[in-house]
């Protein structure tokens, strides 16, 4: 089932030219989701403001207004693309839950966020391509996924005390642990699907692999 959170770079639709002067932050949204798909198509050197302009039916001035310059709009959109999942995450109360629950929780959210947001994974492994220059520039996506890592600590933490997780812990370790299969999944899915003939995309093949990572994970944090 698709949801809010995903984003297809074929289906980016035009704003309506009223909402543009009534709703100026419904314009900033419909350039930043237009972004979103030329940038996953192009890349950041190739990326064409014309052509962000023209999926928006507005024009290259109005995006500059908005934004400054096309690299100012790509840290934007890194910005954005980080935000949905941090956000997200907070919605999953970690701290309410049992603490295998908790990380069962976050695990299966990574896993289904990952899956149904191509868009997110393909412009994070163009941002490594540019060795992370982008997201240097800004302050807010560091200090956005402190959130998760400080939610995941405390549940760590308790798990420990509660003689269900190991001592010692490091929620950044853990946190990789969780995100490289999760990232590696989508971001590899076309090459290693092709050696291994393996479709990612088929819903038994992505049940097998949700409940691998979660009992890998929990395997890992046992005492």
């Amino acid at each position: 089932m698709t949801t809010m959170t995903e984003r297809s770079v074929e289906t980016a639709e035009p704003a309506p030219r009223k909402s543009r002067k009534n709703n100026p932050e419904k314009t900033r949204e419909n350039i930043l989701q237009a972004a979103i798909a030329e940038f996953v198509l192009q890349g950041l050197a190739g990326a064409r403001v014309d052509a962000i302009a023209e999926r928006t039916q507005t024009s290259k001035r109005m995006i500059y207004y908005y934004f400054g310059s096309k690299e100012q709009l790509y840290v934007e959109v890194l910005e954005k693309l980080y935000g949905d999942i941090r956000s997200t995450e907070v919605d999953l109360h970690l701290g309410e839950l049992e603490p295998r629950d908790g990380i069962r929780r976050l695990v299966e959210f990574t896993f289904d966020h990952h899956d149904a947001n191509v868009d997110f994974v393909r412009i994070v492994c163009n941002e490594n391509m540019h060795k992370g220059e982008y997201i240097k520039q800004s302050t807010a996506i560091r200090a956005m996924n402190k959130t998760v890592l400080h939610a995941l600590g405390e549940v760590l933490e308790r798990g420990a005390r509660e003689g269900l997780f190991r001592q010692g812990l490091d929620a950044l370790d853990v946190h990789l642990l969780i995100s490289s299969f999760c990232f590696y999944r989508v971001s590899n899915k076309h090459t290693f699907g092709e050696i291994f003939q393996i479709d990612f995309s088929d819903e038994q093949n992505k049940a097998r692999h949700r409940e691998m990572i979660v009992d890998t994970v929990l395997r890992y944090l046992k005492p």
